[in-house]
């Protein structure tokens, strides 16, 4: 009796896939779930950025030793990956590679990888192979048609079509423009001596002014609009004086620093210095404000440099590269401290080892006249503020908190708070003796009280709260509460205690200031729209608002008079803020 053979053995299994799976799940829940959860977002943005990268190499060592795929297959789809990743990155928009590809490129190819895996898990090796490949192919391919805009202030990537002009380096001008007559000239030189809003955040960085009472019926009553224009990239404020405002722009190559009239946006004059600060995550241009002191503009570059400008025409009295004199390379996003001018004397932050921290030069001649250390690492600009009846220095680093004497350098306090990120916050002086320190993310605001003790001041702590976690968005202190950003989220905290009153409204990271005579905060949102709210501890209230601006808008709005100007990194714009006619 004959019987047919048995049929040979399969020569390869399916695919074992719950791994799989569950990566997928994973890079899907740390792409998308932190943009969900209230403050996550900034407390753990390494996590949307960095693990689906994490993830994705897990699933490139799940394919190889867990898979079940043959050994050809498993050769052929990891070096066909690389492969393909590789050119598509090379291939991308210049935008679109280094964070973005951990961030996007990788996990799309890689979760297109798995599905694949998925779908053909029972077909024979090479056709399973193939098609694993093509899936991942073009999932990452569609990167190619996208460019990266930076990141949005939750941490998320903003994404744009690759032919699209760049929001935030789209504009350059012809040409710079020449100096206007003498007669300007001289108005500007004037202007300076008695500047209403001389540099970031006003004379005290501390964010408040005095203004006429507005009309908030903005439906009826709207901010009037002076002038709209286009600017270059960057993250600068204005700087303020008589009918002349100044501010700091990236105009392709060029940093430049430009002086434009308030009442009508035209330029009166611009320097340009061939240097550009770019970075992934925080785009192109200069982050520092001028400050207006001496008769002069003294601005920082992003890379480094500390320019005197001569009011009337823009033109350099000096510079001096402090980033070669501090020896050290540039910040992660690059220097953003606003320079210091008191009593002759410009200080900047420099960040460099040894005694090169904090520097001080003669305004008059840009020669070194003090040094002091400090922690590397900082986004914060030195503060003039009175501490005890004296006049200090302010500098808030990764360290902690230096009052150091505005004349010598020598060290008054070293209240050591040491956090491993950044500071970009200034500190909030109350009254005299008490400061607060703002951290971000994860370690909230501390206040701290000072004493002397014989020759030196001395610190202790009264609280820090966790109800108050900003970021990059300043705090505002006002009749014995704290309003501010905490996590993505405005919020009030009692300054007796540190503890919460309320917690609502959502403004991105937009910056506020304080319209201090009648108790209302003015807030150039994220997203361009002007809020204003009213400080009040019992409760959010927010009055009014308008679309001001288009675009991501990170810097600090500035009010003078009735005049409210506003930039971001690709326009700025003038209104006129409607005065009541019964009280001014």
């Amino acid at each position: 009796m004959s019987s047919e053979p048995p049929p040979p053995p399969s020569l390869h299994q399916p695919l074992r896939l719950w791994p799989a799976v569950i990566l997928i799940a994973f890079i899907v829940l740390c792409r998308y779930v932190p943009i969900f959860i209230e403050g996550a977002s900034s407390r753990y943005w390494p996590v949307p950025v960095f693990f689906p990268m994490l993830g994705s190499l897990l699933m490139l060592i799940w394919w190889l030793t867990g898979s079940r795929a043959t050994g050809r297959e498993k050769a052929t789809a990891f070096f066909g990956f690389i492969i393909t990743a590789a050119v598509i990155v090379m291939l991308s928009h210049p935008t679109m590679r280094g964070p973005v590809t951990s961030y996007l490129t990788l996990p799309l190819g890689m979760i297109a990888f798995g599905l694949s895996a998925l779908a053909n898990r029972r077909k024979q090796p090479r056709p399973r192979v193939f098609a694993i490949l093509l899936w991942a192919m073009l999932a990452m391919s569609t990167t190619l048609l996208l460019q990266n805009q930076g990141l949005a202030g939750d941490y998320a990537f903003e994404m744009k079509a690759r032919w699209a002009a760049s929001a935030t380096d789209s504009w350059t001008p012809d040409k710079a423009a020449p100096a206007k007559p003498s007669g300007a000239g001289a108005a500007i030189e004037s202007a300076i001596a008695t500047a209403e809003w001389p540099g970031l955040r006003g004379a005290d960085r501390m964010g408040h002014v005095i203004t006429p009472k507005f009309m908030t019926n903005w439906e009826t009553n709207p901010p009037k609009l002076l002038w709209k224009r286009p600017v270059g990239a960057g993250w600068s404020s204005f700087a303020v004086a008589g009918s002349f405002a100044f501010t700091q722009e990236q105009r392709g190559a060029y940093e430049t620093v430009a002086c434009y009239d308030v009442a009508t946006g035209d330029e009166m004059w611009t320097h340009q210095r061939e240097a550009r600060f770019d970075d992934t995550m925080g785009g192109p241009g200069p982050r520092a404000t001028p400050t207006l002191a001496d008769g002069a503009v003294f601005v920082t570059s992003a890379t480094g440099v500390l320019i005197r400008l001569k009011a009337s025409t823009g033109e350099v009295v000096w510079q001096q590269d402090f980033k070669k004199l501090a020896g050290r390379e540039l910040p992660n996003w690059g220097y953003s401290a606003s320079p210091l001018v008191t009593n002759s004397l410009v200080i900047i932050f420099a960040g460099g080892a040894g005694d090169h921290g904090i520097m001080a030069f003669d305004a008059a001649t840009g020669q070194v006249r003090w040094s002091a250390a400090c922690g590397a690492d900082s986004y914060s600009s030195p503060q003039l503020s009175k501490v005890l009846g004296e006049e200090s220095v302010l500098m808030l680093t990764n360290d902690g908190l230096l009052l150091l004497d505005p004349a010598t350098g020598k060290v008054r306090l070293n209240y050591e708070w040491s956090y491993s990120r950044y500071r970009a916050l200034q500190p909030t002086v109350i009254g005299e003796d008490v400061i607060l320190i703002p951290t971000p993310n994860s370690e909230g605001t501390r206040a701290i009280r000072l004493s002397r003790k014989e020759d030196q001041l001395v610190a202790y702590e009264l609280w820090t709260s966790m109800q108050m976690k900003t970021d990059f968005s300043e705090l505002i202190a006002h009749q014995g509460y704290l309003y501010g950003i905490d996590g993505s989220v405005y919020s009030c905290v009692d300054l007796k205690t540190g503890t919460r009153v309320w917690k609502d409204g959502r403004y991105g990271k937009g910056q506020g200031l304080l319209l201090e005579s009648w108790n209302q905060i003015l807030i150039s949102a994220e997203n361009g729209r002007v809020v204003l709210l009213q400080a009040d501890p019992t409760g959010h209230q927010e009055i009014t608002s308008f679309q001001a601006l288009q675009g991501k808008t990170w810097n600090h709005p500035v009010v003078v008079g009735d005049k409210l100007l506003l930039r971001n990194s690709s326009e700025a714009a003038c209104y006129a803020l409607p005065t009541s006619p019964l009280l001014k």
